[in-house]
């Protein structure tokens, strides 16, 4: 796997790179523009030499991929609110091709005040606009679902839901997905022993086919397994455990396949300290390594 994890791109997006670096990461996950924002500072030419120039001198650090805003549900029932989305996460997806990145994730959505089965066929509808939409401007930038842990009205929880929406969408080369597996775990899919690892990824391979899989978010889980509570731990401090994570690292089909963690970034020590734990759960990520 190529282990990393989720790193500030404050100051430019080039500067992740130096920050991802120190912490050790062999790949990296970025916002290029707020997440907590509709609008987006528009990408210059300048951003792009700085990032160019950034990504050959730490060309030990790729690929690197895109997370898209929280903001965005291409599920909701709202007309209004369902274009706003699409739109957003389709500059999200321009923003990701303009620095070369080749894989975006995005969050399914919500189907709000509707029905599961309707806020899949927007989901697919959006996707299938926007792969057309974006043939010509972002060829080579896959777009990824991310497993959700089932909050609420939240889709993407189960496999067989997953496996709907792609399929709606049709077999296409530019559509994958991501595997949380903190939202995975809390979805109810147990992950923590070699059995249940296999009967899990089994189940995952026949409803929605492991070739699906582009990349990882490897995040312990602060709640029980089954809670459909969406709360990220260090790894091995949380519900699912250092073994869990041994599955996944040791498993050769994800060789080469980027893995990043959404982990709380710092801790204080005794002392009060402030500890960057992005190394700390690299390294613990790296000694589970058969």
């Amino acid at each position: 796997m190529r282990l990393g994890a989720h790193m500030s791109a404050a100051g430019g997006l080039f500067k992740a790179f130096e920050r991802g670096d120190e912490a050790g990461c062999d790949s990296m996950l970025v916002f290029t523009k707020s997440n907590r924002q509709w609008n987006a500072k528009p990408i210059t030419d300048k951003d792009v030499a700085q990032y160019r120039k950034a990504a050959a001198k730490y060309a030990h650090i790729q690929p690197v991929a895109v997370h898209a805003s929280y903001l965005i549900n291409i599920a909701s029932p709202d007309d209004d609110l369902w274009e706003k989305s699409y739109q957003a996460l389709k500059d999200e997806v321009e923003r990701a091709a303009a620095f070369d990145l080749p894989l975006i994730t995005f969050h399914p959505g919500s189907f709000v005040s509707s029905d599961a089965e309707a806020g899949m066929a927007r989901i697919a509808e959006g996707l299938k606009r926007l792969l057309v939409e974006t043939a010509v401007s972002a060829p080579n930038t896959t777009v990824c679902v991310e497993t959700m842990a089932g909050q609420g009205t939240n889709l993407g929880h189960s496999f067989e839901q997953l496996a709907t929406i792609l399929n709606q969408v049709g077999d296409h080369e530019r559509l994958g997905v991501c595997f949380d597996t903190c939202h995975v775990f809390a979805a109810g899919y147990d992950i923590r022993t070699p059995e249940t690892y296999a009967t899990t990824m089994a189940a995952f391979d026949q409803t929605v086919g492991l070739d699906k899989i582009k990349c990882f978010h490897l995040n312990d889980s602060k709640h029980e397994f089954g809670s459909n509570k969406d709360r990220h731990e260090h790894i091995g401090q949380g519900f699912i455990g250092k073994s869990g994570f041994a599955n996944f690292v040791n498993d050769p089909r994800w060789a080469d396949h980027p893995a990043h963690l959404e982990t709380p970034k710092t801790e204080e020590d005794e002392d009060g300290k402030e500890i960057e734990m992005d190394p700390v759960n690299l390294k613990t990520l790296r000694d589970l390594i058969a």
